[in-house]
């Protein structure tokens, strides 16, 4: 038995006409509210009170440092005695597509805002800690029960969409286009929280399936298919708790969409439910109600109650643009290394199930820059040598086949253009005029990347249940390949189930296999540090688990790899400014 509270904080930020995060669009914005945005915490205390953890799931499509950053100042500065840090505090996201975006620190991530919108960024902060504060307020005496439970083949709730990387890799059985719901890890696992008097307080489940059946011309802010599937689950449990929380957080979706067919006559908005609804809304609501009834399906089973009563956590600070892999990670393959971050043009023409992003004629375009442009490069390194050769030999050893299209960590756009030089015309795409306008007012002259190098790992234990924390998205045969490094590495821990927590702490791109990023397509054009990626994740999660196995006073954690640190200065020059496409909404309003 534990002490364990729930909360419920309310981070619905909506202004009118700024974009919306998940499609990078700046087209998707926001017009209404559909549904409110919730931040749902879950805290897990010894009855000695000595350890803690706080697991934190929002309605938003991704957490950023500066959102983990706000709330541990709050925490620090108002409420030292909860004693909250970076390791016994994890923030994850459920990764709906129509939640606001604005809330980075990190530029390339608001140019659909566009900027960094202070409003934003302090109500979802705010709503965090709220549900916090009431997570503290609540806690009592429980259990926790836990179970695992897959959906049946024939139920229509999660697709492979690159169904060509999968079969890329060579553990798995090979699958068609008609087949590819089985492609797909169709396993939820869920915790139950019970009361000492046997009331229902919570419930926390994972479950694969992109938070993505609303498209890139839904215009309302709405938590989507896992916001539909928790309020579905909460109120019925209403007449045993009124207060009942329940989270559907994230599995390993990072190639798994809840669209059954790709619709080829719709130009931005790609793959209804034909055959169910006539509209995405019910689709949202249907694939929703399958993630309900599982967990209602669950919560109702015989399950696992866990009697370990052990709380224990620990995170590490990992700098992914440089690290060096050991062999025993690559299948003895020697010389594998990651490099700062580099989205490909797979990725900027986004996903062919879920989104367009570039449209494809301005794709071509930039390939044959980016082409060219690496090949100037290299040319230009050989010549002058030294350690700026060693440099962009391991970027082009790390990126391999990727044609880079943002090389953010090194702050250059198509390989190798600053901001204010980027060869596109701001007429033909809203993003580049969007860019070029940040750049006049000095948004990307910050010396830190445009997107986080230095990110979170993190492990929760409760009781024998290992909470893994990333700040990924993973594909399905990628997490097969880290939960068994995890297993094999926590079993001295005492973890009997290991659980991925991806989209935690932090957010920079895509995990996929080796061999799914060879094919660059979307996701792969999305792992940012290259090729060896997984295998990067890997080791340094062999690393603390092994930190982890010591004795708490015996643990070193303390590597010198700190996150990048933003002035007030920097941060004004990335403020929010009206778009054209928000001046055009307020002067409708206005007429």
């Amino acid at each position: 038995m534990l002490f364990i509270g729930t909360g419920k904080g309310d981070i619905t930020a909506f202004f009118k006409g700024i974009g919306l995060l998940g499609y990078g669009l700046p087209q998707h914005h926001m017009l209404a509210i559909e549904t409110p945005l919730y931040s749902r915490a879950f805290v897990f205390e010894q009855l000695d009170k000595s350890q803690k953890v706080c697991f934190v799931n929002c309605e938003l499509g991704f957490i950023t440092p500066s959102l983990k950053q706000g709330v541990l100042e709050y925490l620090t500065k108002n409420h030292p005695d909860l004693q909250y840090n970076t390791s016994n505090l994890l923030l994850s996201a459920q990764h709906t597509h129509c939640g606001p975006s604005g809330f980075s620190y990190h530029v390339i991530y608001n140019m659909s805002t566009p900027g960094f919108h202070q409003g934003v960024y302090d109500k979802i902060v705010n709503g965090i800690i709220e549900s916090i504060l009431e997570a503290e307020k609540n806690k009592q005496k429980a259990n926790i029960q836990l179970r695992k439970s897959s959906f049946s083949p024939d139920i229509p709730v999660s697709f492979n969409r690159v169904i060509d990387a999968y079969n890329a890799n060579p553990e798995v059985n090979k699958l068609t286009q008609e087949t590819r719901h089985l492609a797909v890890d169709r396993e939820m696992t869920l915790m139950h929280i019970i009361s000492e008097a046997g009331q229902p307080l919570g419930s926390i489940n994972w479950f694969a399936v992109h938070t993505s059946n609303l498209p890139n011309n839904y215009y309302k802010l709405c938590s989507d298919n896992k916001g539909y599937a928790a309020s579905y689950l909460e109120e019925s449990f209403h007449k045993e708790n009124l207060h009942y929380v329940a989270a559907f957080a994230q599995g390993a979706c990072g190639d798994v969409s809840a669209r059954v067919k790709y619709n080829r006559k719709l130009s931005t908005q790609r793959g209804k439910w034909e055959g169910y609804f006539p509209d995405d809304l019910k689709s949202a609501k249907f694939n929703g109600n399958l993630q309900y009834e599982k967990a209602k399906e669950i919560t109702e089973s015989s399950v696992v109650t866990i009697t370990d009563e052990m709380i224990d956590s620990i995170s590490l600070y990992v700098d992914f643009s440089k690290i060096d892999l050991n062999p025993k990670f690559t299948n003895g393959q020697t010389n594998c290394v990651t490099s700062p971050s580099c989205m490909g043009i797979a990725f900027l023409e986004g996903s062919q199930m879920d989104g367009p992003g570039l449209p494809l004629f301005l794709g071509k375009i930039a390939r044959g820059i980016a082409k060219n442009t690496r090949t100037k490069e290299l040319n230009e390194a050989i010549k002058k040598g030294g350690d700026y050769q060693q440099f962009i030999e391991r970027k082009n050893k790390a990126q391999s086949v990727k044609d880079i299209g943002v090389a953010s960590g090194e702050r250059k756009f198509l390989g190798n253009f600053d901001a204010s030089k980027l060869p596109l015309p701001a007429f033909i795409d809203e993003t580049i005029l969007n860019i070029k306008k940040m750049s006049k007012q000095g948004g990307f002259d910050s010396q830190n990347p445009w997107t986080p190098q230095v990110l979170t790992l993190q492990i929760l234990k409760i009781g024998t249940i290992g909470i893994c924390a990333f700040p990924f998205e993973i594909t399905t045969v990628a997490s097969w390949r880290l939960k068994k490094t995890l297993e094999d590495a926590l079993k001295v821990k005492g973890i009997e189930y290991v659980i991925l927590a991806p989209y935690s702490n932090e957010y920079n791109g895509y995990i996929t296999t080796n061999e799914e990023y060879q094919l660059q397509l979307y996701e792969a054009g999305h792992n940012v540090f290259g090729q060896w990626s997984l295998n990067a994740l890997q080791q340094k999660f062999a690393e603390l688990a092994d930190e982890f196995s010591k004795p708490k006073e015996s643990r070193n954690t303390d590597n010198g790899v700190h996150p990048e640190v933003f002035t007030q200065e920097e941060l004004k020059k990335q403020a929010f400014f009206h778009s054209r496409r928000i001046r055009r909404i307020h002067r409708k309003e206005n007429n």
